[in-house]
């Protein structure tokens, strides 16, 4: 009787040790996965915690970091709702994808007609209370919402940077306001 038992006995901690390894194996993974993705956002994105300062002439600083395709692309706010926009100095406005247009509560206003390098295309005019990059914050001005793209980028076109000093050197672009 003992050594059934001590058979039984083993079997369960076999049972038990394999799935302990496959825990192991399954939260490995996991961790792999988090470490990747969060790798792959940062090349996406520097500048996903933007340091503002004040330079010595008093204006306020934000330093953009270009991402792997020279792109710069950082985290800020529309109306305090957190978006991520692209610095695109060819957009004339802040140009709002549909979906997040509405994740904000963003009224439609005139149709309009923009020529982009795709050729034509239709938005509707909208007026945003403030956009936020690091401390710059600019209040009421002119933005669109695009109806005719899915990605989850915010371009942040002239309606905003012209309103601050640009000043770009080799993979930095400074914005002072």
């Amino acid at each position: 009787m003992s050594k059934l038992r001590d058979s039984e006995d083993q079997q369960g901690i076999h049972s038990i040790g394999r799935f302990m390894l496959f825990g192991m194996w399954i939260g490995l993974l996991g961790l792999l996965t988090l470490f990747f993705y969060n790798w792959q956002q940062k090349e996406f994105n520097p500048n996903q915690a933007i340091k503002s300062q004040l330079n010595i002439r008093g204006q306020t600083e934000v330093v953009l970091v270009a991402n792997r395709h020279k792109q710069y692309i950082t985290n800020g706010f529309i109306n305090g709702v957190a978006v991520v926009f692209l610095v695109d100095t060819g957009a004339n406005d802040i140009s709002i994808p549909a979906h997040i247009a509405k994740k904000i509560g963003l009224k439609r206003g005139l149709r309009v007609q923009y020529e982009t390098a795709n050729g034509l295309a239709y938005g509707y005019q909208t007026r945003l209370d403030s956009v936020k990059v690091g401390d710059i914050e600019i209040n009421n001005i002119r933005g669109s919402i695009n109806p005719n793209v899915e990605f989850d980028e915010v371009l942040l076109g002239m309606t905003f940077l012209k309103h601050v000093e640009l000043s770009h050197k080799n993979n930095t672009l400074t914005l002072r306001y």
